[in-house]
């Protein structure tokens, strides 16, 4: 996988765990303490033998109420559904905008600095944390949206001065690479299989890589300006980015499904809606740069 906040999980990754095997032939995974999905076997011992001790049969009126009842459904059960990473993933992208537009209309310009400098760390910090936690913190969650906010009002704000219209285009874009690749994974055009995600891995670690010595580079003074992201190069690049961006993106929404069809807890929206925030923050940024180094080109 590409994100690690899904790559790393126990029930948005691959199967890894007991009953993997069966798993990777088109099993079902299942999780503690949960009602099996609609038609999966119970499992030996889940449920007790019928007859054990303690155990009363179940007479014909239990029955037959039983079978009037209404079906449980995935809110019943706390499983995780499309709606929980959708309304989750929404409230994340509001807080976002909220905090960013503050940044951008409250903070001194003098100050723009340190706030993007304090967004940028604390926002590392808190993602490595929450990428690397089995169980979601909402609380850490909302507090990494908060920082990222600022650091992205105040880079917003940044580019924006210098290059007027940028941060309209970059907004425009990322929507708009979201829902071309969401379109794109619904319509099954595109498949994430082994070879896909594998060919996302090896790519992705080639631009980790350009892009920690392009930075070495700028930190070192070697190059100033967008580095070697400057000039046409840095258009061929900043568009290699957004399309890895747009496949980490289907990547993700196939990750989500995976945890929705296979009964995963209701929590685990909180981990899904993060997931998809990192990754469109880092489509927004790589779009925003690729629209600064384009109109740059009219300043030469």
């Amino acid at each position: 996988m590409s994100n690690p906040v899904f790559s790393r999980s126990d029930v948005f990754g691959e199967p890894r765990r007991t009953g993997a095997a069966g798993a990777r032939r088109g099993g079902t995974a299942t999780y503690p303490n949960q009602t099996p999905a609609y038609g999966t076997a119970p499992q030996p011992g889940q449920y007790g033998q019928y007859g054990a001790a303690g155990q009363q049969p179940t007479d014909a009126a239990d029955l037959n109420a039983m079978y009037q009842s209404p079906s449980a459904t995935t809110a019943d059960t706390k499983r995780l559904t499309y709606d929980d990473v959708i309304i989750k993933t929404g409230g994340l992208l509001a807080l976002l905008v909220v905090v960013a537009a503050a940044t951008w209309t409250l903070v001194p310009p003098a100050l723009l600095g340190t706030v993007m400098i304090v967004g940028a760390i604390a926002g590392l910090v808190l993602g490595l944390v929450n990428a690397f936690k089995r169980n979601p913190s909402p609380a850490l969650i909302v507090l990494y949206t908060v920082f990222q906010g600022a650091f992205l009002g105040a880079i917003s704000l940044y580019y924006n001065t210098a290059f007027e219209g940028a941060v309209t285009q970059a907004v425009i874009g990322t929507i708009s690479v979201f829902a071309v690749s969401l379109f794109l994974f619904k319509s099954g055009r595109v498949r994430v299989t082994a070879k896909f995600t594998r060919w996302l891995m090896f790519a992705l670690i080639g631009y980790a890589l350009f892009s920690l010595i392009n930075f070495v580079l700028l930190l070192t003074g070697v190059l100033d300006g967008f580095g070697m992201r400057a000039g046409p190069i840095g258009v061929i690049v900043g568009i290699i980015a957004v399309g890895l961006a747009a496949a980490s993106l289907i990547v993700d929404f196939d990750s989500i499904k995976r945890g929705v069809e296979a009964g995963a807890p209701a929590k685990m929206a909180w981990s899904a809606a993060f997931g998809l925030l990192v990754t469109l923050i880092w489509l927004y940024l790589e779009l925003l740069r690729l629209v600064a180094i384009i109109s740059s080109f009219s300043r030469d």
